[in-house]
């Protein structure tokens, strides 16, 4: 019984990897958008202090594409461990793996939580100072 629970939880495991490799594809996706439009010409240019608040918007966008680009990294790394564990038996679980799954998993999380914020500032800003369009006459 107990075996059959090792397995299910292994299996598990890799079910929740794809899942954050899932998101950080989505991520991916939305970098190329938000990138796009910081560096567009979209924006009211007489809005104070605009190009000093898409520079720190840049600048922590970077970063955020730095810190994602290691947890990618560390996923990959990740899944080739359970991978290894699966392929020698299914019904083992390595406690040191399920350790390092639950570690990574908070730095995920963390990840997920910062660059939501960092998102949702950048397009409340860039909502309120895009360019108005012109009515059509």
């Amino acid at each position: 019984m107990e075996e059959k629970g090792q397995e299910r939880g292994t299996q598990e495991l890799y079910l929740e990897l794809q899942q954050w490799s899932s998101h950080i594809h989505f991520i991916e996706d939305e970098m190329h958008f938000i990138n796009r439009l910081l560096n567009s010409y979209v924006f009211e240019p007489t809005t104070p202090n605009l190009f000093e608040r898409l520079e720190l918007f840049k600048q922590n966008f970077e970063r955020s594409k730095k810190q994602k680009q290691r947890i990618k990294k560390r996923i990959l790394e990740h899944q080739g461990k359970i991978a290894g564990i699966l392929e020698c038996s299914p019904k083992t679980s390595d406690l040191a793996y399920c350790r390092a799954h639950k570690k990574l998993k908070q730095k995920i999380n963390e990840y997920f939580e910062e660059y939501l914020l960092l998102k949702s500032e950048i397009y409340g800003y860039a909502g309120s100072v895009l360019k108005r369009r012109k009515p059509a006459k």
